[in-house]
């Protein structure tokens, strides 16, 4: 039997008014990859509305994600994996290449996505003792990168995260994802901590967490297309 890749049997997914193609090639990598989950981030208003901000995509770098995973992970089911921090953090610090894609459902400032997250991440960081000069440096070129953006619905911030520490960041409309990206940041620490405050355990996304749970539980067990 011949073996399906991941753009055989991975699906494209729509949250809100954006679908995240099943594929993509990131700025900042000439690696394809993979749709491995997707949801909402909101959260209720002063009057208890619930108000939908972004929609994101995690995307994984083909093949290279599910062959680092399977050894450990094969034949867990997708609620197994979607409440395992030690599943998530093997995604997030595996040697593979990661995207994350950001799109904005409610208007956004840069100054308003990225201080109060360089705030909790420095907070956290010095309360592990793990806060360096190289993560202040870059945190200090993340704050410069979105101090002057401006996003409207539809616009995107887009992670490309390396193994080697490699962190590119790019802008774009939803749909049309650029080859190159703005700012490159060298360090491992930032960018894991950004995907695991949207996929962690206690991340602002959820819902991709579960899809990803899914998606990835299904791949390594040779399941239907999803």
């Amino acid at each position: 039997m011949t073996e399906m890749s991941e753009s055989e049997t991975i699906t494209q997914m729509q949250v809100e008014d954006y679908v995240f193609p099943t594929m993509v090639k990131p700025p900042g990598s000439d690696h394809t990859f993979f749709l491995a989950g997707a949801g909402e981030r909101g959260r209720s208003d002063i009057e208890g509305r619930y108000v939908k901000y972004t929609a994101i995509g995690v995307y994984l770098e083909e093949d290279a994600a599910i062959q680092s995973l399977t050894p450990k992970w094969k034949g867990k089911t997708a609620a197994q994996l979607a409440d395992s921090a030690e599943f998530i953090h093997d995604v997030i610090t595996g040697p593979f290449e990661k995207f994350t894609q950001v799109t904005m459902i409610q208007p956004l400032t840069g100054h308003q996505y990225s201080v109060n997250m360089a705030k909790m991440f420095t907070e956290r960081w010095k309360s592990q003792g793990i806060y360096t000069d190289e993560e202040a440096k870059a945190l200090q070129i993340y704050l410069q990168v979105f101090d002057e953006m401006k996003f409207s619905p539809g616009q995107s911030i887009l992670f490309t995260q390396s193994p080697t520490g490699k962190f590119t960041i790019g802008f774009s409309e939803h749909s049309n994802i650029p080859k190159d990206g703005i700012a490159v940041i060298q360090n491992k620490t930032f960018p894991q901590e950004i995907l695991n405050s949207i996929i962690g355990i206690e991340g602002v996304c959820p819902g991709a967490r579960q899809t990803l749970a899914a998606r990835i539980s299904e791949l390594l067990n040779e399941g239907t297309p999803i």
